[in-house]
């Protein structure tokens, strides 16, 4: 949250599961295209929120499944928890909200009597949220007996069926909305209210965040049934609500072009990364490009040029100097021509490179340092490097590469310095 002195550009809220993560695209090519997009475009002034259903242990799963970016802020458990940064800090003032008329016991106790309901995993059952699986055919009626047994035991909780099977009991207070809505104020108190806040889902539980007043929405194209029935019910005629053609991480960055909230070109929608340009100096943007060009390169899907690497050798300072993460220092162009005898080893197989929390730092006039996190997966193998990169430039000149250094992350799976080269 400190990262940001103003007002976020953007604000991104996405469910994860069959929104910002396609399940049925076993590539991840729409979430590596909203990948490239976010830390091109947005990482440095904008900010990202995941609203999950997921429990904190699931929703590490996925992160370990799936390429996802590491948001600014991580709303888990239908909105019952809300937690910031890296370390996932918990926000106090929302478990203090969420307390009030709530009892986990109580819930515990009456949902217990009902047949028709099967308790989810131990993981999944949370401080202020109790899941249940039950049968289509069934959800309504038991929701309307659960509602008046709470209510007549002094609780005041909220029901939500989403995915044609789950069931959660949460505090009223609670759920994606609310918990949206709670940012919200927050941010604005903090003098960061977003200038623009696009919430994305694909489920009814989902349906809440489209409810909150300013703020636009995208049900992408694979939606489910309850939620696309909510929207023709109550939201039919709310021009800032759109159903995109588009699946998945796909259809959020449509939203961003429908309702013209900033850049929605992905870098990799960019098939010569020669023309991959921007319109102001952007070091930010030239990590994600150079890591797109190396991923293609080995996967062979640019042609072996001398074009290429004489592009990328001009653009490095002739005494520039790159640091392995095994500690040993080469030399910046020297790495460049080494690239040359990996062209198309990584042909038909699972290969993808990503950049994760690309922030550059204007540290004086003419020179930038821009960390990243640089992420590996080689078929079943992920590994990522924490990377610096030191930039120069001159007018006229534009950028120019003087110092790279890699060391193994903590969430790196594998540190094999024998094979990674850059």
């Amino acid at each position: 949250m400190e990262r940001l002195t103003s007002p976020p550009r953007l604000m991104i809220v996405s469910d994860l599961d069959h929104t910002m993560v396609d399940h049925h695209d076993p590539e991840n090519l729409s979430l590596l295209r909203f990948n490239s997009l976010w830390e091109h475009a947005y990482r440095h002034d904008s900010f990202l929120v995941f609203s999950t259903g997921r429990s904190p242990t699931l929703y590490k799963e996925l992160r370990k499944e799936k390429p996802l970016l590491t948001p600014d802020i991580t709303i888990m458990s239908v909105g019952t928890e809300i937690t910031y940064g890296n370390s996932m800090v918990p926000d106090h003032g929302w478990v203090d909200t969420l307390n009030h008329k709530w009892d986990l016991g109580i819930v515990k106790e009456e949902a217990c009597k009902f047949s028709e309901l099967k308790l989810q995993a131990e993981t999944e059952q949370r401080p202020h949220k109790v899941s249940f699986y039950v049968d289509k055919s069934k959800a309504q009626e038991v929701t309307k007996e659960l509602s008046q047994r709470f209510e007549k035991r002094g609780l005041d909780v909220k029901i939500i069926y989403s995915g044609g099977m789950d069931l959660d009991i949460l505090p009223q207070g609670a759920g994606k909305g609310q918990a949206l809505a709670y940012l919200l104020k927050k941010l604005k108190t903090e003098g960061k209210l977003p200038v623009n806040t696009l919430a994305c889902g694909d489920s009814g539980n989902d349906a809440e965040l489209f409810s909150i007043p300013d703020v636009y929405g995208v049900m992408v194209s694979n939606a489910q049934e309850e939620l696309l029935k909510w929207h023709a019910e109550n939201a039919i005629d709310n021009p800032k609500v759109i159903h995109a053609k588009e699946r998945c991480a796909s259809g959020i960055i449509e939203a961003i072009g429908h309702f013209k909230l900033g850049p929605n070109l992905s870098p990799r929608d960019v098939s010569d990364f020669l023309e991959c340009k921007t319109e102001n100096v952007n070091p930010g943007h030239e990590v994600v490009k150079f890591f797109l060009f190396y991923e293609r390169w080995r996967r062979g899907e640019v042609e072996n040029c001398e074009a290429y690497t004489a592009s990328l050798k001009a653009s490095c300072h002739p005494s520039g100097v790159f640091v392995h993460p095994s500690g040993a220092e080469k030399s910046l162009r020297d790495t460049i021509d080494e690239l040359r005898k990996y062209h198309g080893d990584k042909q038909g197989k699972k290969f993808r490179v990503w950049a994760d929390q690309v922030l550059a730092t204007d540290t004086t006039p003419g020179t930038w340092i821009v960390k990243l996190d640089k992420w590996e997966q080689s078929g079943e193998e992920r590994r990522c490097c924490t990377t610096t990169v030191k930039f120069t430039s001159k007018e006229g000149e534009g950028l120019v590469w003087e110092h790279v250094q890699q060391t193994w992350s903590k969430e790196s799976e594998v540190k094999d310095d024998s094979s990674w080269i850059i």
